[in-house]
């Protein structure tokens, strides 16, 4: 197999895409391209034994013979000594949404779950997938990023690698190398059912383009390759505008409005687009973004701009853009006396001691009470009494955090407004107590 062109192919791949020669592990279908690349991985460990590899095979359920494939894959690691697991997933038949699509996020999850934690997952994608994604995506109406199709090396949401090294290798390369060393492999019966997009494309559109032009294949790998060098370049402009209009706070990384509008609309888009991809939000329609751009800048400067997206909302405060995540109302707490309380799985109101509040009278109940804005307090080195509204205002809080805040309260008395303000009447230089909020995660 080493002598093959197809293994020099794959070899380079692997060279450039796992440099650091880090565990493999394959995606394993049982199809020939995964077959193949198993065989090739395979070979490669018999020259680099320090790479480890291993297989997982991800059981949909959607063909009655997923469980002769799953031995079929199994036997196959045995024959090659590769280290092999399986898991089962369950795809649930929602309307509007693609089984397929589906079926491929349940794919990556349990990939991710079943692989080594420092394991690169190994996909079997090849030229012709290339293809037809990019005509999927050219159907509707992608732009340069989408028609720019998959990349040799990508990421999962949560940072695990993955690598495409048959990515520039055609279909009909990969089965005759299958032919030629008589691999086994098994036939999904799915793949000749065209009512689904992708086997249409492969099935019926693409042989009937390549028969009439001529290196249809390669053309198109090239454009693909130019087109994902272009967005390289805009990647890289973005990224300087990013980091130019960025504002960053301790709740997380704002667009500074005045910066932003220093740049051309379209910058300003990309900046939006590359800032809600940093907060893993899900990428807003044009309609949406326009909407973004004309209300952040169009506004009132206080109005109260909510512009809801999937799992969040962006705000303005201010001159500032701030990415909101859906929140729970926080929980109340009464008589907890001078100890730490968790609010959340990822954040406690721990007890410190010194300069703070005086210690409770033994009459006096602790509580933690959350948005009374209406609620008056006079904060330490403030000039007199006002509502915690004002004071809040005065501080600068946006609006959708106040009610967040914690409130520490004796009996009805407010005395601390977590994070801001001690009541004065209750302020001690010394052998006092305050509470402060800490993320454990």
């Amino acid at each position: 197999m080493k002598s093959s062109f197809l293994y020099k192919q794959f070899e380079t791949a692997i060279e450039q895409l796992n440099p650091t020669q880090r565990p493999l592990c394959v995606a394993l279908s049982g199809g020939v391209d995964s077959v193949v690349l198993l065989h090739l991985c395979a070979t490669l460990r018999s020259s680099h034994p320090e790479i480890a590899l291993s297989a997982v095979y991800i059981n949909h359920g959607l063909s009655e013979h997923a469980s002769d494939w799953l031995q079929f894959c199994q036997a196959l690691c045995e024959s090659l000594a590769v280290p092999f697991q399986s898991q089962r997933v369950v795809i649930e038949h929602k309307p509007r949404h693609s089984i397929e699509a589906q079926a491929r996020e349940l794919r990556y999850q349990a990939l991710d779950q079943m692989a080594d934690t420092d394991a690169l997952l190994v996909l079997g994608q090849h030229a012709d997938d290339q293809l037809e994604t990019f005509l999927l995506r050219l159907k509707r109406g992608s732009g340069l990023l989408g028609l720019g199709g998959m990349k040799a090396t990508t990421q999962l949401a949560n940072g695990r690698q993955c690598i495409r090294p048959l990515l520039t290798c055609s279909r009909e390369e990969i089965e005759l190398f299958a032919q030629h060393y008589t691999l086994s492999h098994i036939e999904d019966e799915s793949n000749q059912q065209d009512q689904y997009d992708r086997n249409y494309l492969r099935n019926q559109v693409i042989p009937l383009l390549k028969s009439r032009f001529k290196g249809l294949l390669s053309s198109t790998t090239r454009s693909i390759q130019l087109l994902q060098q272009q967005q390289q370049l805009i990647d890289e402009i973005t990224d300087e505008d990013l980091q130019f209009c960025l504002h960053r706070k301790a709740t997380g990384d704002c667009i500074d409005l005045g910066k932003l509008a220093e740049r051309s609309v379209l910058r300003q888009k990309n900046v939006i687009r590359a800032w809600l991809s940093h907060q893993q939000v899900a990428m807003p329609s044009l309609a949406q973004l326009e909407q973004i751009l004309t209300q952040s800048f169009n506004s009132k400067i206080d109005a109260q701009l909510k512009i809801d997206l999937q799992s969040g909302a962006i705000r303005r405060h201010r001159e500032l853009l701030y990415w909101v995540k859906t929140q729970t109302a926080p929980i109340e707490h009464k008589d907890i006396g001078v100890s730490n309380i968790v609010l959340n799985t990822t954040t406690t109101l721990s007890v410190n001691y010194g300069a703070g509040i005086r210690m409770p009278f033994s009459d006096e109940v602790v509580s933690v009470k959350y948005g009374r804005a209406k609620d008056k307090i006079r904060p330490y080195a403030k000039p007199g009494r006002n509502t915690l509204k004002h004071w809040l205002k005065d501080a600068g809080v946006p609006v959708w955090q106040r009610d967040h805040i914690p409130l520490i309260y004796y009996n009805d008395v407010l005395v601390q407004v977590v994070g801001y303000y001690f009541n004065h009447d209750f302020k001690v230089s010394c052998d006092g107590v305050f509470w402060e909020k800490c993320n454990d995660k």
